[in-house]
């Protein structure tokens, strides 16, 4: 039950005062009272002409309470620091909410294993940073679990900031409520629609020159430009990515050229399919089977790691991949960079088959993209704080926290822009940018708040990484895109294991189409196997779910 701490009685009149606070033009929101209040009015009233006591509420808050938070530490923050809240910007968002966070991170690696062994031991943390959208059985059943707390009243009550944001934004709103109508986290939100395209194909600028070729578009070109770099350029493996890497995983980029995808989309006709039965899909194993026995597929795909592409990428063996244009493009240019000056990458269009033909399909995210939220557990003693604690990340300061840092240290305000200084852009330490942001901000991966476009104008400091989200950004891709739907969770366990056994199925079969150790002659094979597992189920159970979304 959630404790009701305030001294005074607040009215539904009170909570409509709150929750009506509007939002700034930075995407984050004003809280009921500045941070700079000269006093903490927390739990002091005002009464009005009509009577009602009003409740005023300012932070720093006055509590001696600590909470515990859990969630995994960022890979660019553990090579600076082994906690979060050693680093500059946890102890500015404890000074300014006034209360003290334990940061709790599971070992690298062990997020999920060790996510299952505190619900199982059932004493959990106040607050829970994980794709909460990813539990066994959704959202719902971890509530209906006592895993954690439904949040509707919670941000009536305590939480004027996110309240004033979702009702000023509708769509954001609809995305992080069940089916039920089930408030369950503090969201990370990407506050515009330039954050959602990060991720595309690069390519080696510089050996384009070298050669005389323009950036690919087509699947023709690409063969060409990737048979010239194995052939003049002596790239051993002229297109290289990690198969096995986290969201790199969700799609090759070049499926899209054939428009499907190897896992659920939304179809045209409104409906969701799974792309990875459809001709479409065999058409893309047929072309990248017959690249990887020509030399122009990383031989070593089914095993890369990270720092096997950056090697090969750096090194000359790679002369395209994919991935992100500040943790991957920004890095490798600036690596390689220092022994070859002329070394340059640049963002490729999502290919097509016939030139000129605007791509159909491609990498976006959803504005929520069930990352970096926050939910309170059952075992929070004192959900007041916890709540309003997230809450002021949604505030105009929060806001300008976790986006930019602290003023006159990482940020300073130029004509009205909040600017980088020279401690994040030029680390007196020699760190590179995404470890040196990530010391005094969460804005360049996530957390519950909103995030700023302007971080990443700034983030993104070579002219080939600042127009890469309009090259990748270029596509019909939002049209296909399957909005966080949440199977309720008879559905969700029941698709869960439909869908555990067909993506393994199809993640060893896709290799073996790839490497030749199977004939495609044997795709029709393939698709009536993964019939048999229960993919009309699965799809029936992703377009009940999709039906019950658009209802909210």
């Amino acid at each position: 039950m959630v404790k009701r701490k305030l001294l005074a009685l607040m009215t539904v009149a009170t909570i409509v005062i709150l929750s009506l606070v509007g939002c700034s033009s930075s995407g984050g929101s004003n809280s009921s009272s500045s941070k700079d209040t000269a006093k903490n009015t927390q739990g002091e009233g005002t009464e009005t002409s009509e009577g009602v006591t009003e409740v005023e509420f300012s932070y720093p808050m006055n509590t001696d309470k600590t909470l515990t938070y859990w969630g995994t530490l960022n890979q660019n923050v553990s090579p600076n620091f082994s906690n979060l809240g050693e680093t500059p910007f946890a102890k500015a968002w404890m000074e300014q909410t006034g209360v003290q966070i334990e940061f709790q991170h599971p070992p690298a690696g062990q997020d999920q294993e060790q996510f299952s062994l505190l619900l199982a031991d059932g004493n959990l943390p106040d607050m829970m940073e994980y794709p909460w959208m990813n539990y066994p059985g959704g959202p719902e059943k971890a509530i209906s679990d006592n895993a954690i707390i439904p949040l509707n009243d919670v941000f009536e009550q305590y939480c004027p900031n996110l309240m004033a944001y979702l009702k000023a934004n509708p769509d954001i709103d609809k995305m992080i409520k069940t089916d039920e109508g089930h408030y369950y986290v503090f969201p990370f939100i990407r506050g515009d629609q330039v954050l959602c395209n990060t991720i595309g194909l690069m390519v080696r600028e510089d050996w384009l020159k070298d050669l005389n070729l323009e950036v690919p578009t087509t699947i023709d070109e690409w063969h060409t430009v990737l048979t010239r770099f194995k052939e003049e350029k002596g790239a051993t493996s002229p297109f290289s990515y990690e198969y096995t890497m986290g969201v790199l995983t969700e799609e090759n980029p070049f499926t899209y050229a054939f428009n499907t995808s190897k896992n659920f989309y939304l179809n045209s006709d409104g409906t969701i399919h799974f792309g990875a039965v459809e001709p479409g899909y065999k058409d893309f194993l047929a072309t990248f089977a017959q690249w990887y026995k020509e030399g122009l597929i990383d031989q070593d795909l089914a095993t890369l790691a990270l720092d096997q592409v950056s090697a090969k990428m750096t090194n000359g063996s790679a002369g395209a991949s994919i991935g992100w244009a500040g943790s991957r493009m920004g890095v490798w240019i600036n690596a390689a960079q220092a022994t070859d000056p002329n070394y340059m990458l640049v963002a490729a269009p999502y290919p097509t088959l016939n030139k000129g033909d605007k791509p159909e399909m491609g990498q976006i995210e959803n504005r929520y993209p069930n990352q970096g939220g926050v939910a309170i557990t059952t075992s929070c003693d004192d959900v007041e704080i916890a709540a309003r604690l997230l809450d002021y990340d949604y505030s105009e300061a929060g806001h300008m926290l976790f986006n930019f840092g602290i003023e006159g240290e990482s940020y300073t305000m130029v004509d009205g822009y909040p600017t980088y200084t020279s401690q994040v852009l030029n680390n007196p330490d020699g760190w590179p940018l995404a470890q040196s942001l990530s010391a005094y901000i969460r804005g360049n991966y996530n957390g519950p708040f909103v995030q700023d476009k302007r971080y990443l104008e700034q983030y993104y400091m070579i002219a080939s990484q600042k127009v890469s989200n309009q090259i990748w950004g270029a596509t019909n891709a939002a049209a296909h895109k399957i909005p966080p739907i949440s199977p309720n969770s008879e559905e969700s366990q029941e698709i869960s294991f439909i869908m555990n056994e067909i993506n393994t199925y199809r993640d060893e079969m896709t290799l073996k189409f790839i490497f030749g150790d199977e004939s495609l002659d044997k795709f029709d094979d393939y698709v009536s196997t993964i019939e048999s597992m229960g993919l009309d189920r699965a799809l029936e159970i992703q377009n009940a779910s999709l039906a019950r979304y658009k209802s909210r």
